[in-house]
Protein backbone atom coordinates (compact mmCIF):
# COMPACT_ATOMS: atom_id res chain seq x y z
CA UNK A 1 0.00 0.00 0.00
CA UNK A 2 1.05 3.35 -1.02
CA UNK A 3 1.12 6.25 1.33
CA UNK A 4 2.58 9.97 1.47
CA UNK A 5 6.27 9.18 2.06
CA UNK A 6 6.38 6.91 -0.85
CA UNK A 7 4.59 9.40 -2.83
CA UNK A 8 7.15 12.14 -2.09
CA UNK A 9 10.09 9.85 -2.85
CA UNK A 10 8.51 8.77 -6.66
CA UNK A 11 7.61 12.53 -6.90
CA UNK A 12 11.49 13.53 -5.93
CA UNK A 13 13.96 10.52 -7.05
CA UNK A 14 11.65 9.03 -10.16
CA UNK A 15 8.62 6.85 -10.51
CA UNK A 16 8.20 3.25 -11.31
CA UNK A 17 8.79 1.93 -14.85
CA UNK A 18 5.98 1.86 -16.89
CA UNK A 19 4.54 -1.53 -18.53
CA UNK A 20 4.20 -0.05 -21.69
CA UNK A 21 4.36 3.55 -23.25
CA UNK A 22 1.55 5.27 -25.75
CA UNK A 23 3.06 8.05 -27.44
CA UNK A 24 1.05 10.39 -29.72
CA UNK A 25 1.90 14.41 -31.04
CA UNK A 26 -0.46 16.74 -29.64
CA UNK A 27 -2.24 16.85 -33.09
CA UNK A 28 -2.92 12.68 -33.12
CA UNK A 29 -4.34 13.68 -29.61
CA UNK A 30 -6.87 16.95 -30.21
CA UNK A 31 -8.40 14.24 -33.16
CA UNK A 32 -8.78 11.44 -30.29
CA UNK A 33 -10.39 13.77 -27.53
CA UNK A 34 -12.78 16.73 -27.16
CA UNK A 35 -11.37 20.14 -26.90
CA UNK A 36 -12.62 19.92 -23.13
CA UNK A 37 -10.82 16.35 -22.62
CA UNK A 38 -7.60 18.12 -24.47
CA UNK A 39 -7.21 20.92 -21.94
CA UNK A 40 -7.32 18.46 -19.05
CA UNK A 41 -5.42 15.64 -20.35
CA UNK A 42 -2.78 17.22 -22.65
CA UNK A 43 -2.42 20.69 -21.64
CA UNK A 44 -2.50 20.05 -17.17
CA UNK A 45 -5.87 21.64 -17.15
CA UNK A 46 -8.92 21.30 -14.45
CA UNK A 47 -12.32 20.71 -14.16
CA UNK A 48 -14.53 22.81 -12.34
CA UNK A 49 -15.84 21.44 -8.95
CA UNK A 50 -18.72 19.47 -8.85
CA UNK A 51 -19.22 19.34 -12.51
CA UNK A 52 -19.56 15.54 -12.76
CA UNK A 53 -21.51 12.93 -11.84
CA UNK A 54 -19.14 10.33 -11.74
CA UNK A 55 -18.19 11.85 -8.19
CA UNK A 56 -21.17 10.62 -6.46
CA UNK A 57 -21.11 7.12 -8.57
CA UNK A 58 -19.73 4.47 -6.30
CA UNK A 59 -20.90 1.13 -8.77
CA UNK A 60 -18.25 -1.67 -8.85
CA UNK A 61 -16.11 -1.51 -11.20
CA UNK A 62 -12.68 0.05 -12.74
CA UNK A 63 -11.84 3.62 -13.57
CA UNK A 64 -9.09 3.98 -16.45
CA UNK A 65 -7.53 6.30 -18.22
CA UNK A 66 -9.27 8.68 -20.81
CA UNK A 67 -6.69 8.83 -23.28
CA UNK A 68 -4.87 4.97 -23.08
CA UNK A 69 -7.49 3.28 -21.46
CA UNK A 70 -5.19 1.79 -18.78
CA UNK A 71 -6.75 0.96 -15.56
CA UNK A 72 -5.69 3.39 -12.82
CA UNK A 73 -8.62 3.10 -9.84
CA UNK A 74 -10.62 0.78 -8.56
CA UNK A 75 -14.48 1.63 -7.20
CA UNK A 76 -13.24 -0.19 -3.96
CA UNK A 77 -11.25 2.50 -3.64
CA UNK A 78 -13.38 5.25 -4.45
CA UNK A 79 -14.65 7.55 -1.42
CA UNK A 80 -16.38 10.76 -1.16
CA UNK A 81 -14.19 13.54 -0.27
CA UNK A 82 -16.51 16.65 -0.53
CA UNK A 83 -14.36 18.49 -3.08
CA UNK A 84 -16.17 18.22 -6.09
CA UNK A 85 -13.78 16.07 -7.76
CA UNK A 86 -13.70 11.84 -7.43
CA UNK A 87 -11.33 10.96 -4.90
CA UNK A 88 -9.44 7.36 -4.27
CA UNK A 89 -7.19 6.41 -1.93
CA UNK A 90 -5.20 4.40 -3.82
CA UNK A 91 -4.15 3.19 -7.72
CA UNK A 92 -4.95 0.07 -9.45
CA UNK A 93 -1.08 -0.59 -9.83
CA UNK A 94 1.67 1.27 -8.65
CA UNK A 95 2.94 1.32 -12.01
CA UNK A 96 -0.06 2.82 -13.76
CA UNK A 97 0.29 6.08 -11.71
CA UNK A 98 3.39 9.13 -12.20
CA UNK A 99 4.09 11.23 -9.17
CA UNK A 100 5.51 15.05 -10.25
CA UNK A 101 6.11 17.65 -7.94
CA UNK A 102 4.21 20.71 -8.79
CA UNK A 103 5.19 24.52 -7.71
CA UNK A 104 2.71 26.17 -9.74
CA UNK A 105 0.51 28.37 -8.63
CA UNK A 106 2.94 29.27 -5.56
CA UNK A 107 1.77 25.86 -4.16
CA UNK A 108 4.16 22.74 -3.73
CA UNK A 109 1.81 19.76 -4.45
CA UNK A 110 1.99 16.16 -6.06
CA UNK A 111 0.48 16.18 -9.42
CA UNK A 112 -0.76 12.57 -10.98
CA UNK A 113 -0.16 11.56 -14.53
CA UNK A 114 -1.10 8.77 -16.08
CA UNK A 115 2.40 7.00 -16.20
CA UNK A 116 2.00 4.87 -19.94
CA UNK A 117 0.59 8.64 -21.96
CA UNK A 118 1.54 11.42 -19.58
CA UNK A 119 -2.13 12.30 -19.22
CA UNK A 120 -2.90 14.73 -16.66
CA UNK A 121 -4.87 13.28 -13.91
CA UNK A 122 -5.07 15.61 -10.83
CA UNK A 123 -3.19 15.80 -7.81
CA UNK A 124 -2.66 13.86 -4.84
CA UNK A 125 -2.39 14.96 -1.18
CA UNK A 126 -2.44 13.53 2.25
CA UNK A 127 -5.78 14.18 3.69
CA UNK A 128 -7.42 11.06 2.57
CA UNK A 129 -9.00 8.26 4.88
CA UNK A 130 -7.02 5.69 6.67
CA UNK A 131 -5.10 3.43 6.20
CA UNK A 132 -3.20 5.23 3.51
CA UNK A 133 -4.31 8.57 4.10
CA UNK A 134 -3.97 9.48 0.51
CA UNK A 135 -6.71 11.52 -1.46
CA UNK A 136 -5.91 11.13 -5.54
CA UNK A 137 -7.66 13.85 -6.63
CA UNK A 138 -9.11 13.40 -10.06
CA UNK A 139 -10.48 15.15 -13.17
CA UNK A 140 -13.82 12.97 -14.33
CA UNK A 141 -12.82 14.32 -17.51
CA UNK A 142 -9.56 12.07 -17.31
CA UNK A 143 -11.12 9.01 -16.82
CA UNK A 144 -13.88 6.33 -18.00
CA UNK A 145 -15.94 4.04 -16.06
CA UNK A 146 -15.50 0.62 -17.31
CA UNK A 147 -16.21 -2.65 -15.92
CA UNK A 148 -14.53 -5.05 -17.91
CA UNK A 149 -10.64 -4.08 -17.76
Amino acid sequence: MLNWNAIIKYANHGNPTPPKRVEKTPEEWSKLLTEEEFRITRLKGTERAHSSDMCSFFEPGKYACKCCNTPLFDSSEKFESGTGWPSFTQPVAIENVAYIKDVTFGMVRVEITCNICDSHLGHVFPDGPAPSGLRYCTNAVSLVKTENI
